[in-house]
């Protein structure tokens, strides 16, 4: 292989957890906490109410407020006690036995995440998925263990292994993007779409630097409109999250995304002289000029596989250069307030999904939250409607 060096870049380096919080979940996938310690409740969302501490006296211990929950094994899950009272589905007393599971959850309390997101403008939820839903994606991905696999094109991504709608669920990081971008709806602007990036020849055309959608910064699109937002006009809340879902471990030898971290702050994109999407989109350019800018003032974040990378859409950022004899696997999402228009159609997809298979596979609560992600809806005199494209006005527009 003719790999190219490797940059300059300053390396961020987040280490692996020695350990993670669980998440409780009855048979529907709602999420058991408490607000007060006192009493316990059901959550559609995970925050600091709805994280556990598995001890080793047999019970779970809630961090926000030090109450604790005694455990009965029953199969795969748990018969919950809590003050002497057994709970039931709806987290309430009851004499009906219920059964709650114990699921992968963050190595950090989500307000330390928040924190950190909020001051920063990107954070990393390390290792955040399970070592399950991380085998399946490395699966479909054809890399890891499986890169003696056949990558399938025939099958949509979504109908492949309901690991890709439990990663784009995964409760902490999309609380987070809610609390950031300051609005509960939210919605992807693409499909989940995976990001497979082969071993660099040395040649191949590659990734100018750019914001991402909905600002698109640095990419110059038709008619010359390079963004959808202006710049400078932005102001202090964002408009986008991006979401890189680390299949396989980030290095800056396997082409870990690229960063100059703190950008979203100055509400422009990327300089020219370092390489911008639209100089980079022109083929051949790379083998003419060698690759964007890779010096000292930009960062790249290294993480452990099933970790989730949030920042800001503004950021500047390009993909890397794989300059490894392995694949490298993400799945990349932008998640915006759901009253911008999306980049993308996500309506065939999940229609594809709703007909296949993959979606009986999915707690109650998961179904209802990727629904919400991928379903656009418009409100109007006959109620809600869902949004998608007009094939026969698409083609009056194409002709």
């Amino acid at each position: 292989m003719g790999h190219s060096e490797l940059g300059l870049e300053r390396i961020v380096r987040i280490e692996p957890p020695e350990q993670h919080f669980t998440l409780l979940r009855n048979e529907d996938g709602d999420y058991l906490g408490s607000e007060d310690g006192d009493r316990l409740q059901l959550y559609n969302y995970v925050d600091d109410k709805a994280v556990w501490n598995r001890s080793a006296s047999d019970t779970f211990r809630h961090p926000a407020t030090g109450t604790h929950l005694d455990i009965d094994r029953n199969g795969n899950g748990h018969l919950l006690s809590h003050k002497g009272a057994e709970i039931g589905v709806d987290g309430n007393p009851s004499e009906e036995l219920a059964t709650y599971t114990a699921h992968h959850g963050p190595a950090l309390m989500p307000s330390d995440y928040l924190a950190t997101f909020k001051e920063n403008g990107w954070v990393c939820l390390a290792s955040v998925l399970s070592p399950d839903i991380v085998d399946e994606l490395e699966r479909v991905s054809c890399c890891g263990r499986w890169s003696d696999r056949v990558y399938d094109r025939e099958t949509p991504l979504l109908n492949q292994t309901n690991a890709v709608a439990r990663a784009s669920v995964e409760p902490v990081s999309l609380w987070l993007i809610r609390q950031y971008l300051s609005t509960e709806e939210i919605r992807l602007a693409h499909s989940p779409g995976l990001a497979v990036l082969t071993p660099d020849d040395g040649k191949r055309d590659v990734q100018g630097w750019h914001s991402d959608f909905p600002y698109l910064w640095g990419i110059t699109r038709k008619r010359g409109d390079d963004q959808r937002i202006p710049k400078g006009m932005s102001g202090h809340i964002s408009m986008g999250v991006q979401r890189n879902i680390c299949v396989s471990e980030f290095t800056r030898e396997n082409g870990a995304t690229c960063f100059k971290l703190g950008t979203h702050v100055l509400n422009s994109g990327p300089p020219e002289e370092w390489g911008t999407g639209s100089i980079y989109a022109q083929r051949g350019h790379r083998a003419s000029h060698g690759l964007p800018y890779d010096g000292p003032e930009a960062d790249i974040i290294e993480a452990p596989s099933g970790s989730i990378i949030l920042y800001d859409a503004r950021t500047w950022h390009r993909a890397g250069v794989n300059r490894t004899d392995q694949r490298r696997a993400a799945i990349l999402e932008a998640m915006t307030p759901s009253f911008l228009m999306p980049f993308g159609d996500t309506s065939m997809p999940y229609k594809q999904f709703m007909k296949g298979p993959i979606v009986d596979q999915l707690l109650k609560r998961d179904q209802t939250a990727f629904a919400e992600l991928m379903v656009h809806k418009v409100i109007g005199p006959g109620g809600m409607g869902a949004i998608t494209v007009d094939k026969e006005l698409t083609e009056l527009f194409q002709a």
